[in-house]
């Protein structure tokens, strides 16, 4: 992808608090999906809080739960984002998160150099939704 990497921000709006038995099996394999990426090829970074994931990472409400990953190519994301363990994770979202009315991820190069990715992409979100 040259001087850039290719930046994902996710959101979803859960269903339930996390604590709740109806996102349990969904908790349960963050620590596993995570790995999987970790370990990807063209994997690059992940925002993360000292728990291992980004689910306390809460700039949109209580309700809202936010992914970002910087990634190589589009060619590492997507092969990630099919393989089993997370394909598996996906099939299941609608038992775990509310249909969102505006589009829930975000794309965006960034230059190697940058280190506001959070910022950026929260921006963009942002925009999307005024």
């Amino acid at each position: 992808m040259g001087p850039y990497h290719l930046a994902q921000l996710n959101v979803a709006r859960l269903l339930h608090p996390l604590d709740h038995p109806a996102l349990a099996s969904f908790v349960d394999n963050l620590d596993a999906v995570n790995a999987v990426a970790d370990a990807s090829p063209g994997f690059v970074w992940r925002l993360q809080e000292e728990s291992g994931n980004a689910t306390d990472v809460r700039p949109w409400g209580d309700d809202m739960i936010v992914n970002l990953s910087l990634w190589d190519d589009l060619e590492s994301l997507r092969a990630y984002v099919f393989a089993p363990d997370h394909a598996a994770v996906l099939r299941r979202r609608r038992e775990y998160f509310e249909p969102m009315p505006t589009p829930e991820e975000i794309h965006a190069r960034v230059p190697l150099s940058d280190t506001a990715a959070e910022s950026v992409l929260a921006g963009r979100r942002y925009r999307l939704h005024e």
